[in-house]
């Protein structure tokens, strides 16, 4: 019996490859695994109905030279992932020591800003998401009973696909935090209704849509929270902009109670707007970490 370097047997089928890749990347980012396992399964296929003559346990003999064995292969993709890990990390500064400084220090993490601005921005895409998702299913349900609703059917799960790959990038993109580069396969050449009854029967395809919807209720307090952050605190920091405005335009800046609008008060209203600046961009920067956990928890195929 043939034997890989990990000294596991030889694997004899394509589900045997892809179970032995999986166990090799046992522990690994799970957008990783997936990753691997659809770059392998689509090659082992392809390379299977290429030659037809062959039986499939010849041909992953044929190709264990070239495309190389499970734990090679996992290898591979381990060394990969670390070279673009360092290649795409960003240069990290002098720590501060004290609590004040770290505090403050959140001004210089570009991760702080771009989670603020997917705050923002997620409103937008939260209602598309949920415009598409009930629309969507609104259709299939209502075409089921036509020959057209299982076209209509494939078509809104791959494009749930699609969208699900795009938001995975741009969380990437802001948090840093990996997500997939590949779908999740369609797995083995069955029958056309096999194929579809599986992608039904999968959670994962529940998963995506669920995570979809749910971007419209968490877009709204996201937005909510980053639009009422940002407004409150710079309000407060250009408050003796809008006093001397006031003053040198002959149209006074009052407030209610009269008090607040003495001078003396107004550098405390700037201390309390950088104070609350300040923390919401902590709050950003922890909004968008753990969207990034969530939507890594939906968006991915589970590893197992």
């Amino acid at each position: 019996m043939n034997t890989n370097a990990s000294g596991a047997a030889a694997p004899r089928s394509i589900d045997q490859y892809l179970k032995q890749l999986r166990d090799q990347l046992a522990g690994e980012d799970p957008a990783l695994i997936q990753d691997a396992l659809y770059d392998a399964e689509e090659y082992l296929r392809a390379e299977v109905a290429a030659h037809a003559d062959k039986s499939e346990s010849d041909v992953l003999e044929l190709i264990a030279s070239t495309y190389g064995a499970p734990d090679e292969v996992a290898a591979a993709y381990r060394n990969s992932e670390a070279t673009v890990k360092a290649a795409l990390k960003m240069p990290a500064g002098p720590k501060p020591q004290t609590p004040m400084g770290r505090f403050f220090d959140i001004y210089l993490d570009p991760r702080a800003y771009t989670s603020l601005a997917f705050m923002i921005l997620s409103l937008v895409t939260g209602t598309l998401y949920f415009t598409f998702v009930v629309t969507g299913l609104s259709l299939a349900a209502g075409l089921s009973v036509l020959i057209v609703g299982i076209p209509f059917l494939l078509l809104f799960l791959g494009i749930t696909r699609v969208l699900s790959l795009a938001e995975g990038r741009l969380i990437e993109a802001i948090t840093g935090e990996r997500m997939p580069r590949r779908p999740q396969h369609p797995g083995s050449t069955r029958g056309f209704w096999a194929r579809v009854l599986d992608m039904l029967a999968d959670r994962h395809t529940w998963f995506t849509l669920g995570y979809l919807a749910l971007m419209l209720p968490l877009g709204i307090c996201y937005f909510t929270a980053a639009v009422t952050g940002l407004a409150v605190s710079l309000s407060l920091i250009f408050a003796p902009l809008v006093e001397v405005a006031g003053r040198f335009g002959g149209d006074r800046f009052h407030s209610d109670p009269a008090w607040l609008g003495s001078a003396w008060l107004l550098p405390l209203w700037v201390l309390a707007g950088i104070l609350l600046l300040t923390v919401m961009l902590h709050l950003a920067r922890g909004v968008g970490r753990a969207h990034a956990h969530f939507a890594k928890r939906l968006l991915v195929a589970p590893a197992d």
